[in-house]
């Protein structure tokens, strides 16, 4: 298996993500940006290996690309394979090389979206091209989704898709997308592979403490700006009680026996996930995010002169919520904002949670343990979010699987939205190959 993955489908690989990077595709939020020249040549590319693919926008510019390859077994679940177009901005005097230049020197390419997911897009066409050359056919229909927009709220990308056009993905019962399968250098040699397999769930606040509007110079004890400080100091200095997944208990797990310490009960009551965290070294970084719900104030807004005392404040939070962490999140951001703040969502999306001991996540590992022998695969949960939150409406377990071998000192999660985003040659040459031994066994 892998044996029809030439040449060819690895140069692809790297002039595709080169050639997708010098598209700006740059989403500012609110609706603005346009990934239509991007979508325009995926179509092309697909096109030209006779994959027909279909272009849907819910507004101009807002371009999504969906195709269907038919799989050799017609009772066969289908497999969702996704990926955005959109980038995140970029400014251009902070970098070594332009953004949008998709410079190749020394055997790495450069530019937004080199990481995030412009790479992983470039790879995902080398193989379903490299299948059609060499006549190959997976066994369950596979789904490819470019998306628009997944770098702010989805609307016009992936919610649009699926709320819109669930036909397109019929069938599909597992999907496969970013920030996932990288290597991660955990010191002494010791080569970890997180793949995802899990979310926390977004949870964007919007806090609005109103008072009685006034003269600066008049005592006020019905003060907005001081009422909403005070909650957005309570919220940032709370201190989340951990809370452990499925997902996160296995990757503690997992975690500790390759790390050679003894595996943990981590079901035990008195189990303390901070205290083991700090015996994981480099590793931890994976895992500590995700132990507990979080809460962190990003904006303020009050107020218009110095001698007026304004009648409401308003802040923003950026929270996230861990499977089954909804309702304390609810609870406690109710008593942290107290009776003066009211809050409300200005943007949700569900936590997830993937099984990590499902036929698929098995085939994930084989994958990446054929091409490094001497890799260790463990599951994580994301931080963050991505498209899978909306695909998981449709029935979709989404797992976190972009495949980079890198090399040491190549940090991987501070190129995501960071300055001098760039991938190796050689991670692309390895994450193709593995990419088509796993789509094919999937």
């Amino acid at each position: 298996m892998g044996e029809h993955i030439d040449q060819a489908a690895l140069d692809e690989a790297v002039t595709f993500t080169s050639e997708l990077i010098r598209i700006d595709t740059t989403n500012r939020g609110g609706g603005e940006g346009s990934e239509r020249a991007a979508a325009e040549y995926v179509a092309e590319r697909l096109s030209g290996a006779g994959i027909e693919p279909q272009m849907l926008e819910k507004a101009p510019g807002r371009t999504n690309v969906v195709a269907r390859i038919p799989g050799s077994d017609p009772g066969a679940d289908a497999l969702l394979v996704h990926g955005h177009l959109d980038v995140v901005p970029a400014e251009p005097a902070d970098w070594s090389v332009h953004p949008f230049s998709g410079e190749i020197c020394d055997g790495v390419v450069w530019g937004r979206g080199a990481i995030d997911m412009k790479n992983a897009d470039a790879m995902v066409l080398a193989v379903a091209r490299a299948w059609a050359r060499a006549g190959v056919r997976p066994r369950r229909d596979i789904v490819l989704a470019f998306t628009a927009d997944e770098e702010d709220s989805a609307e016009y990308g992936s919610d649009y898709l699926t709320d819109h056009h669930p036909g397109l993905f019929e069938g599909c019962t597992e999907g496969i997308s970013e920030s996932g399968a990288f290597t991660f250098h955990a010191g002494d040699g010791l080569r970890l592979y997180p793949v995802a397999a899990g979310e926390r769930g977004t949870a964007w606040l919007e806090l609005t403490a109103r008072g009685k509007a006034g003269h600066g110079s008049k005592v006020s004890r019905a003060n907005a700006v001081s009422r909403l400080a005070a909650a957005v100091a309570r919220i940032g200095e709370h201190e989340w009680p951990q809370r452990l997944t499925p997902t996160v208990r296995a990757a503690l797990k997992e975690l500790a026996v390759v790390h050679g310490l003894p595996e943990p009960d981590t079901d035990a009551p008195d189990f303390d996930a901070d205290k083991l965290l700090a015996q994981l070294g480099p590793a931890a970084a994976l895992v500590e995010p995700t132990v507990r719900n979080s809460s962190n104030p990003t904006m303020l807004s009050a107020g218009y002169k110095v001698n007026v005392i304004p009648g409401s404040a308003t802040a923003f939070v950026d929270g996230r919520m861990l499977p089954g962490g909804e309702e304390e999140f609810h609870r406690t951001l109710d008593e942290l904002t107290g009776p003066d703040v009211d809050w409300e969502f200005h943007h949700r999306e569900v936590p997830l949670e993937a099984p990590v001991d499902a036929p698929a996540y098995a085939v994930l590992r084989e994958a990446l343990e054929h091409f490094d022998p001497g890799a260790h695969v463990v599951p994580f949960c994301m931080s963050g979010g991505t498209d899978a939150k909306q695909f998981s409406r449709l029935g979709i377990a989404g797992y976190g699987f972009t495949p980079l071998k890198l090399p040491e000192g190549f940090d991987y999660q501070a190129l995501f939205h960071g300055v001098d985003e760039r991938v190796p040659v050689d991670a692309l040459h390895f994450g193709t190959r593995v990419l088509d031994r796993a789509l094919l066994a999937l």
